[in-house]
């Protein structure tokens, strides 16, 4: 694979348009694109075009190396005060016989069970409810850090924390300090949907903003702490939303540099209230992938969650700019199987994990949350699988 090459012959294609070949030219030289340079992209692009810039950019970021991390997830509740229409996962106070309520102590003892085992990440994100508060999230952080310190918590999205923080009577600087201090690590990127709000008022017209969700962020940010950022697409969105998206990710990136990876998220349309709108292809997704990394140029990663897109189109990302395909979740998480996702039971181990990146010619490396290298795979061989034993008999004449 030499992407370099496949870009400079891309450039040399006398039939390509002027505005593709002006953006490619902006790719080669390391150069941001523009607004409607994003736009043209999505109204343009064709697959193979945009997977030329997107793996020339990721393997000049990233060579062949493709990240993924131990982890597990703690979902306190699917109930929810708000009311999302494209969300499977959730259930209105009014449809609490079809929902869970974890205690902190249930919580601990998710905790517990990987006690044996070298996770180093819990994921914690959920619905929204008036007892999950300021003081049930510190002292759960706390409690977590006292009996595993070295396990990092990656919890809560700014949809959960705007509630709490509200209900505190804090403001967002204040609240995200004393996350901090209760051993809160690093935050995940949900929530972020799409923050125009034309688009959101129509999807998620309940929960915090678009521009509360990075004043969020920015707040993390200046604590010099890291978090992720995501995108719902492929629903009542045009493409200029997810563009818009995208600028006011870079805009705030290139203030703090806080944010790690990006996240592209499909919309999903099982059992919500979005059920009407068609799913976009595996093609679209790629695209959207492919473009997000030429656009976002001052993020370092590009995440596809394989739970929820499927292990080969998952596969088939790493060479549209995805870099990370998270983690071994253990079958913890029911966000991606309520909304649809080809997993209905997401879990592999690190064996399954590092093979599906190898079989598409990738360097497996495992990472800790801030991606510092956990463990590189490249020359891992895994042990045989016991297979049926063969005999020879004897033969008679």
């Amino acid at each position: 694979m030499n992407s370099a090459n496949d870009l400079t012959i891309l450039i040399s294609d006398k039939n390509l348009d002027p505005q593709l070949k002006t953006i490619a030219l902006k790719v080669q030289a390391s150069e941001r694109i523009s607004f409607d340079e994003g736009v043209a992209l999505y109204e343009k692009g064709e697959l193979a075009y945009l997977g030329v810039l997107a793996n020339f950019i990721r393997e000049q970021r990233h060579g062949n190396k493709t990240y993924f991390n131990r982890n597990f997830h703690i979902e306190p509740t699917n109930l929810c005060v708000y009311d999302c229409k494209f969300c499977s996962y959730s259930r209105l106070i009014k449809q609490r016989s079809e929902g869970w309520e974890l205690t902190m102590e249930e919580m601990l003892n998710i905790v517990r069970k990987y006690d044996d085992q070298p996770v180093t990440e819990v994921h914690i994100v959920g619905g929204v409810l008036p007892q999950y508060d300021m003081a049930f999230y510190t002292e759960l952080f706390r409690k977590i850090h006292e009996h595993r310190p070295e396990l990092h918590v990656k919890a809560l999205t700014p949809v959960e924390y705007h509630y709490i923080f509200k209900k505190a009577k804090v403001d967002y600087a204040t609240g995200m300090r004393l996350m901090k201090e209760a051993g809160l690590e690093s935050m995940p990127g949900g929530g972020a949907e799409i923050f125009h709000p034309e688009v959101r008022e129509q999807i998620a017209k309940d929960k915090c903003t678009g521009e509360q969700w990075l004043q969020i962020h920015e707040e993390w940010h200046k604590l010099g702490q890291r978090s992720n950022a995501t995108i719902l697409y492929g629903h009542i969105e045009q493409f200029w939303h997810r563009v818009d998206h995208m600028e006011q990710l870079r805009q705030l990136q290139d203030k703090t540099g806080g944010f790690q990876t990006f996240i592209p998220l499909k919309f999903r349309n099982q059992d919500n209230q979005m059920s009407h709108i068609k799913e976009v292809s595996v093609i679209e997704d790629l695209r959207n992938y492919a473009i997000s990394r030429i656009y976002l140029d001052n993020f370092d990663h590009i995440k596809a969650y394989w739970a929820m897109i499927s292990r080969s189109t998952a596969q088939l990302a790493l060479n549209f700019g995805v870099d990370d395909i998270d983690g071994t979740l253990d079958d913890t998480t029911k966000i991606y199987s309520m909304a649809g996702a080809e997993e209905q039971n997401p879990a592999m181990s690190t064996a399954e994990l590092v093979e599906l990146i190898k079989q598409v010619g990738r360097h497996p490396v495992e990472r800790d949350t801030l991606y510092n290298v956990v463990t590189d795979y490249s020359n891992y061989q895994p042990e045989e699988k016991p297979g049926a034993r063969f005999y020879k008999l004897p033969v008679l004449n």
